[in-house]
């Protein structure tokens, strides 16, 4: 049975892994090979990714040892990373992450949760309920990428 719970620093690797593998393998169909690349390097900082991931409010999907999916929930409203294992992509791994970020949203009295996504994420976001505010091209270790500013109310 799936759950979200929150991050736990055992859960680092799992999540570096999964983050790479879904920028690598899923994000590749809407950039190119050297924006990947730049997006997630394979030599990555694992106390860089502990940091992050301990420093936002994050959510982890799992089920036993299995890591599916991971969102980030920062104070303000931003959501961070949302990203979700290329093997279960389409399974409502997503809405799950999602309904707990907007419930901890809701939670700390914030009116609105915003996020930059890519242009693999944009329809995932649409569907539930975020509207694009802007395109935007950012720049991430010399690769320039479109992605775009999302908000909902809630």
């Amino acid at each position: 049975m799936m759950k979200v719970r929150t991050y736990e620093i055992g859960d680092t690797e799992k999540i570096v892994k999964l983050f790479y593998d879904t920028v690598h393998e899923v994000n590749i169909r809407d950039y190119t090979t050297a924006q990947v690349d730049a997006w997630a390097p394979a030599n990555t900082d694992i106390q860089t990714w502990i940091q992050s991931l301990s420093s936002k409010l994050t959510f982890v999907a799992a089920e036993g040892d299995k890591i599916a999916g991971f969102g980030q929930l920062e104070i303000n409203g931003h959501i961070d990373c949302f990203y979700c294992h290329k093997h279960f992509q389409r399974q409502g791994i997503g809405t799950l992450i999602l309904t707990q970020i907007e419930s901890k949203a809701k939670d700390l009295e914030l009116k609105k949760i915003f996020t930059e996504a890519s242009i693999t994420a944009r329809p995932f976001f649409e569907t539930h309920g975020f509207m694009v505010m802007r395109k935007q091209e950012v720049e991430r270790r010399g690769q320039k990428f479109i992605n775009f500013v999302m908000e909902k109310i809630i």
